[in-house]
Formats: C-alpha cells, structure tokens, sequence
C-alpha cells in the first residue's frame, strides 16, 4: 500500500453503513453496485481492494488479469465464489463475513427442521384446499432426538447454542478443529452417521466437500435420517438424496440452496431430479434465503467493514 488512502472498490450492493464505515475511516470508496460482469470489467484493473457479494466469480483468470489487486473482501460466509488457491498463491488477501450471518443461517435451519417435524407446509397447503387431516399430520419431538452437527465453525457453532433449549442431544464434527463447546459433545464422522436422527451440514464448497452427501455416505447413515443443508447447494448430491428418500433411508430432507441456483440452465436430469424432490411432501427447499436477513444485511457490513479497515491499517503500518 502507498502513502495514500487505500481505495475500496464496491462491486455488490451492500448495506448503507459499510460505506459510511470505509469512508469514516479515511478509506476512498468507489460504490458501484450496479457493476455489471459483462460491461464493467474494466473498472477492475486499477482496483487493490475489491469488496463482492456475489456478482462476480473471481476465477483465476480475472485474477491473473489484475496485477494491482492486493485484497478481495466477500459480503458472506462462503468464498466459493473466488479461486482461493490462486488467490493465496498471488499473496491476494481474502477476508470475510461469517459472523454475521451465523445467526441468520443458524435459525432458517432450526426453521426448516421445525417445519419438517411437524409437517407445518404439508398441513397449511391441505387445509387451503379444504382438508383437515390430524392424524395424517401428526409430528414428531426434537426433544431426546440425536442432531449432527458436520462443521462446526460460526454457523454450526450458533446452531448448536440454538439447539440447546430443545433438549435433544446434539453432537458435533469437524475434521479441522477440536470442539470445545457446552453446547453440543464431539464425535467422530462414523459415529455420527450410524446415530444421528437428524444431521446439519454446515461446512464450505471446496473440492474436499464437493458431492460429498452422496449414496456412499448416505448408506452409512441411520435408517430414517433427516438430512438438512444450509451451507452450499455442491456438497449434496440431489440425485443421491432422491434415491435415499426413494429406498426410506432418508425420512425427510430440507435445503436452502441446490446444486444448480440458475434455474433457467438447467439440464433435463437437473429438472426432473429436482421436480421429483418438490413433490415429494418430505422435502423442503428453500431459496437460498438462510442467510438474508434484515439483520445479516447489516450485520455482514459491518464485520466486513471493519475488517477492511483493520487490513488497510495493518498494511499501511507495514
């Protein structure tokens, strides 16, 4: 970084306080969140610092084509959005949000599980159309329930806490970390697949975790699992999960986010499996609305915010 204000190029829309934030702080900021991947590349060229959401993936060929970026800033938890192997190996600094939106995320999957338990969308749509099934409705407790947690980093962690007033017995893993919480009781993968009633997954897109819910690790999970997903759509195999709904290793299954999200590139297999799971009334999918809430939108500008700051004033000082 030179003697002048570093400078924040803002490609996403953002909430209003992330600005006031930079530019409070000395930081120029140059607020584009109508950027447009097609027309407006080439604002990116002079850029050290870029601040995204998701409007554009930073593969590792735009990178290559931007020798003055020192800093790419992600408005959310995932990164999957950016070629982070390259960007390391470029000395390109990556920060993020994950804080906050845990909570946000944490409680849409408390939300999808609530709603699966007791069948709130398959009895609200019977008694629009004029039924009144009790008995065909009946639930079941989340209290004395086994939930598996696979990844416990900010979301897992908020879940777990969430989960604590249910009185169910949560456990936690997570190949990277030890877990140390009063929350949840840490337990290895087998384990958790053989005992698990239900099991969240709430770990990064990455080429370890890609597909990784699949018919292999479906079958080594308890008869009768509620699988839940609000991290990204890449780790579940819809196709393998169908099956498993298919064969009743599966009871009921709900996500947030898909494989594919653009709806209109869809392949023929992509629609079919998909459409399959929607009329299943043991599925729940939800539009990758976990994390946007009214309170993430501001509480990710700000993490994110004084991150920037705290990296540019570290940089100055170097």
């Amino acid at each position: 970084m030179n003697s002048n204000p570093a400078s924040v190029l803002v490609i996403d829309d953002f909430h209003p306080s992330f600005v006031k934030q930079l530019e409070a702080s000395g930081l120029q900021v140059n607020y584009k969140p109508d950027f447009s991947p097609k027309s407006d590349l080439s604002l990116l060229n002079s850029a050290e610092i870029i601040a995204v959401r998701s409007k554009l993936n930073f593969t590792s060929k735009i990178l290559s084509d931007l020798p003055n970026l020192k800093c790419i800033a992600r408005g959310g938890a995932g990164m999957d959005n950016i070629d982070e192997e390259y960007a390391r190996k470029n000395n390109i600094v990556l920060l993020n949000a994950p804080e906050g939106n845990r909570d946000a995320v944490a409680e849409h999957t408390i939300g999808l599980l609530l709603n699966i338990s007791n069948k709130i969308n398959q009895s609200f749509d019977e008694v629009k159309s004029g039924q009144w099934n009790r008995e065909a409705n009946r639930g079941w407790e989340i209290g004395g329930k086994t939930i598996g947690i696979v990844g416990f980093g900010n979301t897992g962690t908020a879940l777990a806490k969430k989960l604590s007033g249910f009185d169910a017995n949560v456990v936690a893993y997570d190949k990277y970390k030890s877990i140390d919480s009063p929350y949840a009781e840490e337990i290895d993968l087998e384990e958790m697949l053989k005992t698990a009633d239900v099991i969240s997954f709430h770990v990064p897109l990455t080429a370890e975790t890609q597909g990784m819910v699949n018919t292999e690790l479906i079958g080594q999970m308890k008869a009768g699992v509620v699988l839940i997903n609000t991290s990204r759509g890449g780790i579940c195999k819809l196709s393998d999960v169908q099956l498993g709904i298919i064969s009743g290793k599966i009871k009921s299954f709900g996500t947030d986010v898909l494989e594919n999200e653009n709806l209109g590139s869809w392949t023929e297999k992509e629609r079919q499996v998909v459409n399959d799971l929607i009329s299943s009334n043991q599925v729940l999918i939800t539009p990758h609305v976990a994390g946007w809430t009214f309170e993430s939108y501001h509480k990710i500008a700000d993490v994110l915010a004084l991150k920037i700051i705290e990296y540019t004033t570290k940089a100055k000082n170097i």
